[in-house]
């Protein structure tokens, strides 16, 4: 079973990791979740979950208007070959989310190391970064330099790259 947001919540207070969460609707997009602007500060993120033809897996994290080029990104991530959206299938089974959810905070439930994280350059000059905590009702807050604590503490790396153009 993946982990939820009180699981989530759990594994920040055990890292020391302070967080703030805002409840909201539902929101699936960018567009959708601009609408809080000016209530939740920081960096907003949008997620791509990529594969390539090799079945390597990607969530590449990066701020909301960012520009990304799906034709030229494989090259910049260290993909075997030209990238396209992962299924809904992968996705819940390696980050425990479905589409409309993708989050930074789903590495928390990819245990086997499946899944390269990438976070854009210019997303991580944010002081503070948002997410979904493994659910599209709630946007939680976390410093950038706790992100960077948290992705660590789940064993993956945090890739930062520039991938935004």
């Amino acid at each position: 079973m993946p982990k939820t947001e009180a699981d989530l919540m759990a594994f920040f207070a055990e890292l020391g990791i302070i967080t703030s969460t805002k409840r909201h609707p539902p929101l699936y997009t960018v567009a959708d979740s601009q609408a809080l602007r000016g209530e939740i500060e920081g960096g907003h993120t949008k997620n791509l979950f990529l594969k390539d033809k090799k079945d390597n897996f990607f969530l590449v994290t990066v701020g909301e208007d960012a520009v990304v080029d799906l034709k030229q990104i494989h090259q910049v991530i260290g993909a075997a070959s030209r990238v396209s959206f992962g299924k809904p299938e992968m996705l819940m089974e390696l980050l425990g989310v479905t589409p409309g959810a993708v989050t930074v905070f789903g590495v928390i439930n990819d245990t086997a190391n499946r899944v390269k994280l990438v976070l854009d350059k210019d997303l991580m000059e944010h002081a503070v970064i948002n997410g979904h905590p493994l659910t599209n009702e709630a946007t939680t807050s976390i410093a950038a330099v706790d992100l960077i604590r948290f992705v660590e503490a789940t064993g993956h790396d945090a890739a930062i790259l520039k991938v935004s153009a």
